[in-house]
């Protein structure tokens, strides 16, 4: 057990020997002194790792006396120790970032449990977050292991990424290795979990299955709508429910949370897909039939998703929904900061729609340039830079504006994104899609027991080039690689963040809603 040196400055300080005795017991080293300047002589000459500080000592007060060691030692936590209950005293003080705020009389387990708050806080906190994974691992181990729904599967995902963040957040990962294993082996059983639904999902409406993403706006958004709701509809473009936990505590300064639910993204789980079918109410092979001219192939040139706004409309449509809606799409921070001084108008409008790209381009741009790599190296700096990225966006600015206004925010996504690991070899001709989670084209060759294959790509929804056209899909955290090229793939791709296959991160993913504070 670590020993603490403190500093202790009162200028009744006689009178606090049985204090400062309890706490010599409790692995402290207190140095006593009666005034400010002696504190103040003190912690110019030494070092402490906590400072109690009366708030009404003769000469130098407390406040002064904190203001003059935040010049020394800027560092080092205070606690103003005070009879006065004035409200201003304790704002000042609040004010000058104290460390903690005692009230008089005070005994010796307050003062204990101020330096545990302080000093051993992380130590406490880093203990109890592994020992609560700790003491859940068997029971998540159990339901994953057993045949459960898709709304347990959504339950162990999000208690996997509750103790996922609460660990990495801690000084002693002591579990991280552990969870991370669960969570690969959750991730086995989850693909077969898909594998054996995900047809029955589409086909029959008696089978128990998840929302999915074409049935996303007729069942969750549009009721809003036709109850008289203002709605602004934030798709944030590849945005897990990980990086969805911590938006959530900055979002809530101003909006709170009112439902945090999860649907199941389509397969693939690209924008391609996924989104087109949120947008257009239909599966991909039902708009390459019904709406041509807004869907394009994979060996089309172009972009895969230039007809969102006109999809939006059609849905509409078919919904009979009459009603004024906008689009925006922002790629950068000039369209973001447009869309915020546009506020005003869109106000007047039932349905804003708005895409924001910033996550998808920053899981491409790790893969891409080495400085993003490092500095997203693993799952919680990637999820930090994802949180910087809210602080200081146009997002969050449009936030702080609607929460003066009477909406409705919906924030969701269109699929998720997996670490990868595993390269699993396969063969395609030159038309095949480059995708590194799914592949598409005619006479592949691969390992059957590796993918997931649908060779009859229309019972699933999806459109095929020709008759012998099929789709496979990597699963768990693998990867394609041609063997010509194998080293070459693993190298650039090894431990990147795709998209595209079959795991919790890519597949369940967030539906909130939202009211203003």
């Amino acid at each position: 057990m670590q020993r603490y040196k403190i500093l202790w400055a009162d200028d009744e300080i006689e009178l606090l020997k049985p204090h400062i005795l309890f706490l010599t017991e409790k692995d402290c080293d207190i140095t006593a002194v009666n005034s400010g300047v002696e504190a103040l002589e003190k912690i110019q000459k030494d070092d402490f790792d906590l400072v109690f500080l009366d708030e009404s000592m003769p000469g130098l007060s407390g406040l002064e006396t904190l203001g003059e060691i935040q010049k020394i030692k800027p560092n080092t936590p205070v606690v103003m120790i005070t009879k006065n209950e004035e409200e201003q005293i304790m704002e000042e003080a609040i004010g000058s970032k104290i460390s903690d705020y005692l009230i008089k009389p005070i005994n010796p387990k307050q003062i204990l449990l101020s330096i545990k708050k302080l000093l051993d806080n992380k130590r406490l906190v880093s203990e109890k977050t592994n020992s609560n994974y700790q003491k859940e691992f068997q029971q998540i181990s159990m339901t994953y292991n057993d045949i459960i729904t898709y709304e347990e599967w959504i339950d162990v995902y999000k208690k996997l990424v509750y103790h996922e963040i609460g660990i990495d957040s801690t000084e002693h990962k002591s579990m991280k290795e552990v969870l991370e294993m669960q969570k690969s082996e959750a991730n086995v059983n989850f693909s077969k979990f898909i594998t054996r639904n995900y047809e029955d999902w589409l086909h029959d409406d008696n089978f128990d299955k998840p929302l999915l993403s074409h049935e996303l706006l007729s069942e969750r958004v549009f009721p809003l709508v036709q109850g008289g709701e203002k709605v602004f509809f934030i798709l944030i473009d590849n945005l897990r429910f990980d990086q969805w936990k911590v938006f959530e505590p900055i979002i809530n300064t101003y909006f709170k949370t009112t439902i945090e639910d999860a649907y199941f993204s389509i397969l693939p789980t690209t924008t391609q897909y996924a989104r087109n079918a949120i947008f257009a109410g239909m599966l991909p092979l039902e708009i390459s039939k019904k709406l041509p001219k807004y869907w394009s192939n994979e060996d089309e040139e172009g972009g895969k998703n230039n007809y969102e706004k006109e999809l939006i409309g059609e849905n509409l449509k078919a919904n009979k929904l009459n009603i004024n809606y906008s689009y925006h799409k922002i790629l950068n921070p000039e369209t973001g900061n447009a869309v915020v001084d546009n506020l005003s108008n869109l106000l007047h409008n039932d349905l804003n729609v708005i895409v924001y790209n910033f996550v998808d381009m920053l899981s491409h741009a790790r893969t891409d340039i080495a400085v993003i790599k490092e500095l997203a190296k693993d799952e919680a700096a990637y999820r930090t830079l994802a949180k910087s990225w809210l602080e200081h966006s146009p997002f969050l600015d449009l936030l702080r504006k609607l929460k003066d206004h009477k909406v409705k925010v919906v924030i969701t996504t269109d699929h998720g994104t997996v670490r990868v690991k595993k390269p699993v070899k396969i063969v395609g001709d030159r038309n095949t899609n480059t995708n590194l989670r799914y592949k598409t084209g005619r006479n592949l060759s691969y390992d059957a027991k590796a993918v997931f294959t649908m060779k009859d790509p229309e019972s699933f929804g999806l459109p095929k080039r020709n008759v012998s056209s099929s789709y496979v899909f990597a699963t768990e955290d693998d990867y394609f690689v041609y063997p010509n090229n194998y080293n070459q793939y693993v190298r650039a791709y090894g431990d990147t963040f795709q998209h595209g296959g079959i795991s919790m991160e890519e597949v369940i993913i967030p539906f909130i809603e939202l009211l203003p504070r």
